[in-house]
């Protein structure tokens, strides 16, 4: 329970609830540390509030990020549990499905970051490279300054929208 009023920051409080689950053993050297929504989420904080614990937990040397890949528990360099599939390509792939299914029609827009990032529990930069991905896969395409929409069934994978 965070004590919302009192003297110690709220980032600090959280911290310290990670750094007890660490010192516990439910979070071992190289598992991930809860992300930064994942953390807005569970302790209602800002996501500014949930950098800081990060930052917090490097201080104290509980902790490392890895640019684009989030914060694991340990030193760097410590050995990561290898994730199966990276979570943006996880998000791709289901809306690469759902495209298949013709839940979203060509021409149509794909869920936007926000929406990825409420429903899924990822950081922004996650969410667009998710979208990169399906890019970059022929699924889907972007207007600037309008949103990326699903590409005509020509274009996707196997060219035949199968």
């Amino acid at each position: 329970m965070l004590d919302r009023d009192g003297p110690i920051p709220i980032y600090k409080q959280v911290a310290d609830l990670i750094r007890e689950q660490i010192e516990r053993g439910d979070l071992r050297a190289g598992d991930p540390v809860p992300s930064e929504a994942k953390l807005e989420r569970d302790y209602e904080i800002a996501r500014t509030t949930a950098r800081r614990v990060a930052r917090e937990l490097r201080e104290q040397g509980m902790a490392y990020t890895i640019q684009g890949e989030g914060t694991f528990v340990g030193q760097p360099g410590a050995p990561r549990a290898p994730r199966k599939v990276p979570m943006y390509q996880k998000i791709a792939e289901e809306i690469a499905e759902r495209i298949q299914r013709g839940e979203i029609a060509p021409n149509r827009a794909i869920p936007g970051e926000k929406v990825m990032m409420r429903e899924y529990g990822v950081a922004k930069v996650t969410a667009r490279q998710a979208v990169a991905h399906l890019r970059e896969e022929g699924w889907v395409f972007t207007v600037p300054y309008r949103g990326t929409y699903v590409a005509s069934p020509d274009k996707w994978p196997g060219g035949k929208g199968s």
